[in-house]
C-alpha cells in the first residue's frame, strides 16, 4: 500500500537552483554555437566565391557573353544563371545573391583593345553575426579577405 505524503516535491529553492545550472550551461553553450555558425557561414562563402570563380571561367572560355573587341566576356551572376546551360545555381544566379549571411555579387569588366577581360566577385557579410571576414575572388582564382564588412580588394592578403 503507498502512502500519500503531502510533502513529496520539490521545494522552490531546489527548483531555482536547476533553473541557474541550465543558465549558466547556456550561457558557455551559446557563444561557441554563435561561433561555430559564423564560422560554418565564412566557410560556406568561400566555397560559393570558388563556384563561381569556376562558372567565371567556364562561362568565358565558352563564350557565352559574347566577345567585346576580339576577347570572351565574363558574366554577372544573372547571366551566368541565364545562360543555357546554367553555369550557377538559382541562389547564387539573383544579383545580388544573398546566401548563409553573405551578399555575392560578380562584377565583369568590358575588354578593350588595352585590357583584357576580367571580372571580380565578392561576398560581404550582411552583419556582424555572419561572420568575421568579408571576402573576394578575382579571375586569378585567388580568394581573399578582408576584417569586417569589406569589401575586399584585389589588394587583401590571401586566405590561409
Amino acid at each position: 500500500m503507498m502512502r500519500s505524503d503531502s510533502n513529496s516535491g520539490f521545494t522552490l529553492i531546489e527548483l531555482m537552483i536547476v533553473v541557474a545550472i541550465i543558465a549558466i550551461i547556456a550561457a558557455i553553450a551559446l557563444p561557441n554555437l554563435l561561433r561555430s555558425r559564423m564560422a560554418a557561414n565564412e566557410a560556406n562563402a568561400i566555397g560559393n566565391l570558388r563556384s563561381i570563380s569556376t562558372a567565371e571561367t567556364q562561362f568565358q572560355a565558352v563564350a557565352a557573353g559574347g566577345f567585346v573587341n576580339g576577347s570572351a566576356t565574363y558574366g554577372t551572376l544573372t547571366q551566368m544563371r541565364a545562360a543555357t546551360p546554367p553555369f550557377i545555381d538559382a541562389v547564387l544566379g539573383a544579383d545580388p545573391a544573398v546566401k548563409s549571411g553573405y551578399v555575392f555579387v560578380a562584377v565583369p569588366n568590358t575588354p578593350t583593345a588595352t585590357t583584357a577581360a576580367a571580372f571580380t566577385a565578392t561576398a560581404s557579410r550582411q552583419g556582424a553575426n555572419s561572420g568575421n571576414r568579408s571576402f573576394l575572388v578575382s579571375t586569378d582564382g585567388v580568394v581573399r579577405a578582408v576584417q569586417g564588412d569589406g569589401p575586399a580588394t584585389t589588394d587583401s592578403p590571401p586566405i590561409q
